[in-house]
């Protein structure tokens, strides 16, 4: 990817570094589908993901047109009808607590705030959640599911195959969200899907142009300071 203003010269490579810092999370897509060549683009530059033992335990099931629209019809509903009915096939986080739950609270309260949504309004919350599983309204949802046998050790790989993926997207000025909402019903999709028990659902990423004007896409989240996060021991 390069970047250049009109009538420059000469362009301006964009770094990886450069990448990172633009990296976002996009909660509302142009309902377009993107060219095949641009979705291939994406999965061969993922699929130099680094993985234990070279195992490559991710595998993708691709949604767009009818599929994706009768997949996020039939999810949502699901959800909207049982809330409660979670089934993850990967055990989700017993608690948040201190800088963990302070980091997920600023990021809740910047997307509520960026869509004019008071804290008590809870019908237009439950209505933004349920956004999850429709993909945002992206032309694309790509679920990811890893070897059962694999345990912890595929969902790690499939995290770091997810990160390249968007990464890969955002390269291509494609915008992509990861959705870990959707494992978290991982008995519905397995169902929707019809996948073997042997595959777990670990999240969905969206993938789509930007609906850029859409206020929900004007607020980043923060990251914390590399001290915070960095123990460097050198004796």
């Amino acid at each position: 990817m390069v970047v250049g203003t009109p009538g420059d010269h000469e362009e301006v490579p964009v770094t990886f570094r450069d990448l990172m810092q633009q990296r976002w999370s996009c909660r509302e897509f142009l309902p377009e589908p993107l060219d095949d060549a641009s979705l291939t683009g994406l999965f061969a530059t993922a699929q130099r993901t680094a993985s234990w033992c070279n195992t490559q335990a991710w595998g993708v099931h691709l949604l767009g047109g009818e599929a994706l629209a009768g997949f996020g019809k039939r999810l949502t509903e699901h959800v909207a009808e049982h809330p409660a009915d979670l089934s993850p096939d990967v055990p989700l986080p017993a608690q948040y607590v201190g800088a963990f739950a302070e980091r997920r609270r600023g990021a809740g309260f910047a997307l509520y705030e960026s869509l004019g949504i008071e804290r008590g309004d809870h019908e237009a919350r439950t209505a933004q959640m349920l956004r999850n599983f429709d993909g945002f309204g992206a032309p694309h949802l790509a679920i990811v599911t890893s070897d059962r046998d694999h345990g912890v050790y595929g969902a790690v790989d499939c995290g770091g195959y997810v990160a390249n993926l968007m990464n890969a997207a955002l390269d291509a000025g494609i915008a992509s969200i990861a959705q870990g909402a959707i494992g978290m019903y991982a008995g519905k999709v397995r169902e929707l899907l019809d996948l073997p028990e042997d595959r777990l659902v670990i999240c969905g990423v969206a993938l789509g142009r930007p609906a850029a004007d859409h206020p929900v896409n004007g607020f980043r989240t923060e990251r914390a300071a590399l001290t915070d996060v960095v123990t460097e021991i050198r004796s």
